[in-house]
């Protein structure tokens, strides 16, 4: 049996900071980023949501539906950016559920971690989402191409 030189620990060492490293960049590319759910024009057989379920009524144009948790503080970022986003576009509601008083929601709309935003049609379909805080811009973007 071999005894490990300080070389090999060393590149043991490098080597898992290296994957460490990788992961890390692939998650941040990835958090935040808007998915369009269903491509222009197709019919939306995603997941539908109703305004009971939801506590208000959809808006006319969007509706930016937010699931956040307590102590999320990318949540509460994602709150403010999404509340002047609704501010700024006419026919948008942002609606904020909490995760934990909603788990049979979270469970069917395959929430998996906070925050996630929804962005739903005037009929509650999704047609987007983003895992993570999404940017303004893209958030716009979005709601552009419903109008």
């Amino acid at each position: 049996m071999r005894n490990n030189t300080p070389v090999d620990n060393l590149l043991v060492l490098i080597a898992i900071l290296a994957s460490a490293t990788g992961y890390g960049f692939y998650f941040r590319a990835r958090s935040g980023r808007l998915k369009a759910t269903t491509k222009k024009g197709a019919t939306a057989v995603i997941s539908c949501i109703t305004p009971v379920e939801m506590g208000t009524e959809f808006g006319s144009v969007a509706t930016l539906l937010q699931f956040s948790s307590a102590f999320c503080a990318p949540c509460r970022a994602t709150k403010v950016l999404l509340g002047e986003v609704a501010k700024d576009h006419p026919g948008v509601v942002h609606v904020v559920l909490d995760a934990e008083s909603h788990l049979e929601l979270v469970r069917r709309l395959k929430i998996i971690s906070t925050p996630t935003t929804l962005i739903l049609d005037p009929k509650g379909h999704e047609v987007g989402r983003a895992v993570g805080a999404p940017r303004r811009e893209q958030v716009a973007a979005a709601l552009h191409a419903l109008r």
